[in-house]
């Protein structure tokens, strides 16, 4: 988790980095990246707090096929103060796909998802 007295970009980019590692450590792990205040907004719908959030990953999780993590590949990594964008793929199955998160005190506020399935 993030050092209390680092700076707003490197508290980001811990916050960053631990999220994309967590998704190896599974669902709880994944999870201490956001409470019960944090929005996840997608193209379809948007999550509210912990337990929408936790539904969201867990079916997100569960539907990816095995090789997803295979062909999971970052393209694009920035952070700025306490904004980090992502941009991703793995095909076949995501094309290309983007994430925004906004950090505030080592977790994820507000993050935006945006897929582009193949």
């Amino acid at each position: 988790m993030p050092s209390a007295n680092a700076s707003p970009d490197v508290r980001t980019k811990q916050t960053l980095d631990h999220h994309l590692g967590a998704f190896a450590q599974g669902l709880d792990e994944l999870m201490r990246d956001y409470d019960d205040t944090s929005v996840l907004a997608t193209p379809d719908k948007t999550y509210t707090g912990t337990a929408e959030i936790r539904a969201f990953f867990k079916a997100f999780i569960e539907g990816a096929d095995p090789r997803f993590w295979e062909a999971f590949k970052i393209t694009r990594n920035a952070v700025h103060g306490e904004v980090a964008y992502l941009v991703w793929e793995a095909r076949p199955w995501v094309t290309r796909a983007t994430d925004t998160l906004h950090v505030q005190g080592g977790r994820i506020a507000v993050q935006t998802f945006t897929p582009f399935d193949a």
